[in-house]
């Protein structure tokens, strides 16, 4: 009985150690060329081609349904301390939001970031230009200077009826590195 309670102890603090060290790692966000774009793209840590929805900002998201997070899963960390780190090739700033469902959502130069259900391998971006959720989706280029719509200013009206506007105000505007 007392090893069992032993090896149910260790496994609990093995789970505690886990999560711990998920939360002070490091997140990175790369860059990658994509010939189908013709421009270099940011990209998640498997190399999959990073998003964001114009007119979207850190202060007003319009993805916020289940139905748009299930097909647009947002890019997140485990703590707003998560450190994030720019791969060579990525100009701006990285950032935390707080989601107002709790979780913390990485942002690139102010824009959250997100993947797209429908690429399934490196390279692929075929989220690029869909309309849906109150905007137009966009591979985030990795460089500033590249072509990459900039974050607008919110409207007062949402641009489909299916999609409700929602102000989210993060606790954290975020830290560049």
């Amino acid at each position: 009985m007392i090893v069992g309670a032993a090896a149910v102890l260790l496994a609990v603090c093995a789970s505690f150690a886990a999560v711990a060290l998920a939360a002070g790692g490091a997140v990175t966000v790369g860059s990658a060329s994509n010939a189908t774009l013709g421009k270099r793209v940011a990209v998640n840590a498997q190399g999959r081609t990073l998003y964001a929805l114009t007119p979207e900002s850190t202060h007003h998201l319009l993805c916020t349904s289940a139905a748009c997070l299930k097909t647009w899963p947002p890019l997140t960390v485990p703590s707003r301390r998560t450190k994030l780190r720019a791969a060579s090739g990525v100009d701006g700033g990285l950032g935390v939001l707080r989601r107002s469902d709790g979780r913390f959502q990485v942002t690139l130069r102010g824009r959250p970031l997100y993947r797209f259900s429908g690429d399934h391998a490196k390279g692929e971006a075929n989220g690029e230009g869909i309309e849906s959720f109150g905007g137009s989706w966009h591979a985030v280029s990795a460089a500033t200077g590249a072509s990459s719509p900039a974050p607008s200013t919110p409207s007062a009206t949402p641009t489909t009826p299916s999609s409700t506007p929602t102000t989210t105000t993060p606790t954290t505007p975020g830290y560049s590195y």
